[in-house]
């Protein structure tokens, strides 16, 4: 049996944190389901058909990595996947608290399910897709923030 985790996230858009943390993700399981949650209480720049195709561009060449969409609960994503870990990537202390009261809501809704914390290289560790988006809209250069495609698709999203 294979020992394989799940990275859920909103990805909107990957950043090198996401990249960064999916990078030590495969490190310690021998695959990792990254998986684009379908939340409707966000209002993403980018579809969710978008963001799998942004991932799956984005980890061409790192091994042990399966990109996926899903709807719904994450611990119903995967109970579904028949899996037991949730990877979940702490950047500040301020992600704690907001993190961690998920992780013990996904634990009462499923004991099965166990939520591991990682977190990114220090020089990734103040990134976000909201301040990437944020500075994108302002004109900034993303460059060392996400890779050249995405930096690409997301100024032509914010200015079409």
């Amino acid at each position: 049996m294979k020992n394989i985790a799940i990275y859920p996230g909103s990805f909107d858009p990957v950043t090198y944190g996401h990249l960064d943390i999916i990078k030590r993700a495969v490190k310690v399981f021998d695959k990792v389901i990254v998986a684009v949650a379908h939340n409707s209480e966000k209002d993403p720049v980018f579809s969710v058909l978008e963001r799998v195709e942004l991932l799956k561009k984005a980890t061409i060449g790192i091994r042990g990595v399966e990109i996926d969409d899903f709807h719904g609960l994450v611990v119903d994503y995967v109970k579904r996947k028949k899996l037991r870990v949730v990877i979940r990537g702490l950047r500040m202390i301020s992600d704690f608290e907001y993190e961690f009261q998920m992780a013990l809501t996904n634990r009462k809704l499923s004991k099965e399910v166990e939520t591991i914390f990682m977190m990114p290289s220090e020089s990734y560790s103040y990134l976000s897709s909201k301040l990437i988006k944020e500075a994108a809209s302002l004109g900034a250069n993303l460059k060392g923030f996400v890779p050249v495609f995405v930096e690409k698709a997301i100024k032509s999203k914010l200015t079409s």
